[in-house]
């Protein structure tokens, strides 16, 4: 598996893996995570113009689509019933999404992530139990609730590779 900025050519397949990943999410107990067609084209299209989309690829094929974004995500400003790791500078990883499950492509991706930041930070619905799964499988640890623009709740993970992952304090 490889990992590469996501091209402008792959914009269309991009898409339909984050509609095959909706239809996923709905037919497994989360119909609400990314509803009315979220994330849509023209988000995906920004990230890809600010070098912040990234496919992995395997065997020649996309096997998911992430967003990678370092520096301060307004919406982890702010965490309840918890605290985050540290107050370290951070990456965020957001909207990962993988064409098979069960292959370690998502894995493989948080892994990649890490190796270019080691302290990352991510959140995910409450009903999307495979994330959590792959989360708490790659040692991410469960840190708290954030609440995004919208006022949806998401549970937030953090995995910091740089010391001791003990919450800090608030």
């Amino acid at each position: 598996m490889e990992i590469y900025l996501t091209p402008m050519e792959c914009l269309e397949d991009v898409m339909v893996l984050y509609q095959d990943a909706r239809r996923f999410m709905c037919a497994h107990g989360n119909p609400n995570q990314w509803a009315m067609g979220y994330p849509d084209k023209d988000l995906i299209a920004q990230e890809i113009i600010r070098k912040q989309s990234y496919i992995c690829v395997d065997e020649q094929e996309i096997a998911a689509v992430f967003s990678f974004i370092g520096g301060e995500d307004p919406t982890y400003r702010n965490i309840y019933d918890g605290a985050w790791l540290n107050d370290a500078p951070y990456s965020t990883v957001h909207r990962i999404c993988v064409a098979r499950q069960g292959k370690g492509v998502g894995a493989f991706c948080l892994q990649w992530c890490l190796a270019r930041c080691g302290n990352l930070r991510i959140d995910t619905h409450r009903d999307n139990w495979p994330m959590q799964s792959l989360l708490k499988k790659s040692g991410f640890i469960y840190c708290g609730r954030i609440f995004l623009e919208d006022g949806t709740e998401r549970l937030a993970f953090q995995k910091n590779m740089l010391s001791s992952q003990k919450p800090a304090r608030q």
